[in-house]
């Protein structure tokens, strides 16, 4: 990838890959992957049931998705250095409040507050900068930006956990913003200063009669049905592979494995994308993730094989992010990317803050984990053939 010289007029783009790539690692981890670590002590400490503190953590999803939508407006209008500076302070914010909740209410109040400042510092407004600044050359760029933030949960999970042994969760989350506030804002306000082009005038109109169209409605609906049978894959992946025998250790390393997937996955997009199509390759990966979930939910064993679909379902979901992220500069350029992008991830953050919480509901109907795995790749299958039309 070949680097900017800085100018007098912004930051380099090498500086702005490498700005996003320690911001969305950093915030990924503090405002998403040390909440499961912390669940637990939470509990313990405060004797609030998990089902409550998980509720927490789902109305932050839900708020993002929400949010998301009007951010996007906001995107296209001023930028992400707007966007991710405001953005990161109100993470800030959020994970201090919810630090000194003596209170549910105040607990889901810092939730809330979380999933707001997610909307404008997790992938949508990154997404929008690498697209817009890098223009040809985005999916490397977005590839690479994935990669990092896909180490989150190493990074953070550990390192929240060892804070947590010497702290308690107040202190470990207090230190976590601190870590947010001295990496994140920062980077943010100085690392992307470069022009952002508001949409024409005359062009106001254009993104409303797309979002009004057959084709984007049904990329909608195939995305939003895509990551509730994605996200909740991995949320009951652990339960399903101890259905089968395995132990609670061999289960988790499988997780961590589908972990790795991702990254692979990941790697190998730009060589998909410049041998497909956009709804081939589209339908393909969603194909991917049906197969895939289809091979969790029918085969009992051995151990061995469970792993490997695990690994491939990891693989499916990494590239599925891509597809996300390049569904609209795909089909209908970049020039509205922010404010399309959030009417598109709106329902599909939505769709992933339910899809935990309905896979256990539907376990408990059908009586296990492996009917709710076939019925969440039924689901994908129909995800893909809704993207043909796209």
């Amino acid at each position: 990838m070949t680097a900017e010289p800085v100018v007098a007029q912004g930051t380099s783009l090498r500086t702005v890959l490498i700005v996003l790539c320690v911001t969305e690692i950093t915030s990924w981890g503090v405002l998403y992957y040390a909440f499961p670590v912390l669940a637990p002590t939470i509990s313990a400490s405060t004797g609030w049931t998990l089902p409550a503190l998980t509720l927490g953590f789902t109305l932050a999803q839900i708020a993002g998705g929400l949010v998301g939508v009007v951010v996007g407006r906001v995107l296209d209008r001023w930028g992400p250095r707007v966007v991710m500076s405001a953005g990161s302070v109100l993470a800030v914010v959020a994970v201090v409040v919810v630090a000194t909740a003596q209170s549910l209410t105040a607990y889901f109040a810092g939730w809330l507050l979380a999933g707001a400042a997610m909307a404008g510092v997790l992938y949508q407004p990154a997404f929008a900068a690498l697209t817009r600044w890098y223009g040809p050359q985005r999916v490397r760029a977005l590839t690479a930006v994935t990669l990092v933030a896909g180490l989150a949960s190493t990074v953070f999970a550990p390192l929240t956990a060892l804070l947590n042994t010497v702290l308690d969760w107040r202190q470990t989350y207090l230190v976590l913003a601190v870590v947010l506030a001295v990496i994140t804002v920062p980077l943010h306000v100085l690392g992307l200063r470069r022009p952002w082009q508001p949409a024409e005038t005359h062009e106001s109109e254009a993104p409303s009669a797309i979002a009004r169209s057959g084709p984007f409605v049904l990329l909608a609906v195939a995305m939003t049905l895509s990551a509730f049978a994605v996200y909740a894959v991995v949320i009951n992946l652990v339960p399903l592979l101890t259905e089968r025998g395995l132990s609670t250790t061999t289960a988790a390393i499988a997780l961590g494995l589908g972990g790795a997937g991702q990254v692979a996955g990941r790697l190998g997009y730009a060589r998909l994308e410049r041998a497909t199509s956009v709804r081939t390759r589209t339908a393909l990966v969603l194909l991917a993730a049906a197969v895939t979930t289809l091979l969790l939910g029918l085969v009992p064993g051995p151990a061995s094989v469970l792993v490997l679909g695990s690994v491939l379902a990891g693989c499916a979901r990494g590239i599925f992010t891509l597809v996300q992220a390049t569904a609209v500069t795909d089909r209908w350029g970049s020039v509205h990317y922010g404010r399309l992008s959030g009417l598109l991830g709106g329902p599909v953050m939505l769709s992933a803050a339910v899809a935990p919480w309905a896979g256990s509901v539907l376990a408990a109907w059908f009586g296990g984990y492996a009917a709710v795995f076939v019925l969440l790749a039924a689901v994908s299958v129909v995800a893909a053939l809704l993207s043909l039309k796209t």
